[in-house]
């Protein structure tokens, strides 16, 4: 992703986009085809280097006449045609969405790694059960293998978001300076055709003389959402490896690695947090994105200075936080037998749902035994029995129920609902496509 946006890259983008215009005008006998050939052959970065650009950018303090003039020196007489017709950001959005294009197949193969190593987690651990947890509180059973898969989900979402939204944010254009496209002599329309088909870019149907912002709040956009995704998957794994819980971590190199200069023992989720970290800075770029949609007019130039941070930053780092969670999970430590500890721990109350349910089952209402099934909850609360016991004391449920039947709907394997059918599921519809 780093290369993608490199100066070296960010150079070869702007003369791809010079070229295509010269073989369009070419096409369209605007130009000889030859001198198209030469202006193409010469548009590289071996021959029109960075550092000439940037010299002669120094002097006339203007990017892209600075690339135009490298190329003429390059190109001899075949040189007076560089550029013909197009305006500074024809050239600059265009190789934009050349840039973007490139990012989002990183992109989408970060999430499609991120989305299978959730997917080989919840395969592994379709059966493990474990808490459900609301309000940071005890729920009712799931298995961890439906935990990842609902993350794996969430991030073939994103995978959909993207793929739905290349065509309006990796576009180019050829409309001149405010989008009427009159310094194309009528033929505005078949040279932006030709060059985004040549270069493998969406149009746009029309512009002023940039390509509408709203494109790139889209593509930051999706960049936040799949920010805080990271995130959230990030914060769980954190809080799963607190001591008190420990029912998964990230690996620790016990022969090697330190977890604190001066608390030895320390194993801290370290790559989570930095995820987290991250993540808050790729939002934070939405901000701006959003501000640099409101320009004057056809345009200003605010967004420019502000691009050049919010669309290379918020890329890179979103690759960044997908590669590492992808390493956090398939490292993962997973302790099913901590898990196991937790399901216990509450003493049985995290069943009182099913208890409720098959008392309903037996033909009590459901507010009833919602009822006998709360008191029964807070007299274990209040230390004075147990979940099992109060239960099997109170004359309207032990009616009902004998002490198997207490025993099967006090079971946490016995209410894992369609958990092994959904990982399932999701494995067998995306797991390596």
């Amino acid at each position: 992703m780093k290369r993608v946006f490199s100066e070296e890259n960010r150079l070869q983008c702007l003369l791809d986009v010079e070229a295509a215009l010269a073989r369009a005008h070419a096409t369209l006998g605007n130009i000889p085809t030859d001198a198209a050939q030469v202006i193409s052959d010469n548009a590289n970065t071996s021959t029109v280097t960075v550092q000439r650009v940037e010299q002669i950018e120094n002097e006339i303090r203007h990017d892209i006449m600075a690339l135009v003039k490298a190329m003429s020196e390059q190109c001899g007489e075949s040189g007076k045609y560089i550029h013909l017709g197009a305006t500074s950001n024809d050239i600059i959005d265009t190789a934009n969405g050349l840039q973007l294009m490139a990012a989002s197949e990183i992109i989408r193969a970060s999430l499609a790694g991120l989305r299978d190593s959730l997917l080989e987690k919840a395969k592994k651990h379709r059966d493990t059960v474990m808490v459900g947890r609301t309000h940071g509180q005890f729920a009712v059973p799931l298995t961890f293998g439906l935990k990842m898969a609902v993350y794996a989900l969430e991030f073939q979402r994103h995978i959909e978001r993207l793929s739905q939204g290349r065509e309006r944010f990796c576009v180019g254009k050829m409309l001149g300076a405010v989008g009427t496209g009159a310094s194309l002599d009528g033929k505005a329309l078949q040279i932006q055709d030709i060059v985004m088909k040549d270069l493998g870019l969406f149009k746009v149907e029309a512009c002023t003389q940039l390509v509408g912002r709203d494109r790139y709040i889209e593509l930051i956009g999706l960049m936040a959402n799949i920010s805080t995704t990271v995130e959230k998957v990030g914060t769980e794994i954190r809080n799963l490896q607190r001591p008190e819980i420990m029912e998964a971590a990230e690996a620790f190199d016990a022969a090697k690695q330190v977890g604190s200069s001066t608390m030895a023992h320390k194993r801290n989720p370290i790559t989570s947090e930095n995820v987290c970290g991250l993540a808050r800075i790729v939002r934070g770029f939405l901000l701006p994105t959003m501000e640099n949609n409101i320009l004057w007019h056809e345009r200003d130039l605010c967004n420019s200075s502000a691009e050049r941070f919010t669309l290379a930053h918020s890329l890179v780092l979103a690759d960044d936080i997908l590669v590492k969670l992808a390493g956090v999970i398939d490292n993962l430590a997973v302790y099913p037998d901590n898990m196991r500890r937790n399901l216990l721990a509450s003493g049985g109350l995290i069943m009182a749902e099913p208890v409720m349910m098959v008392l309903t089952k037996f033909g009590m209402g459901r507010q009833e035994a919602h009822e006998l099934v709360r008191s029964c909850s807070m007299k274990v609360s209040a230390g004075k029995s147990d979940f099992r016991q109060a239960l099997l004391d109170e004359p309207g449920i032990s009616e009902l129920l004998n002490p198997d039947q207490l025993d099967a709907a006090l079971d946490p394997d016995n209410y894992l609902g369609l958990s092994t059918q959904l990982v399932d599921d999701a494995v067998e519809k995306y797991l390596g496509k």
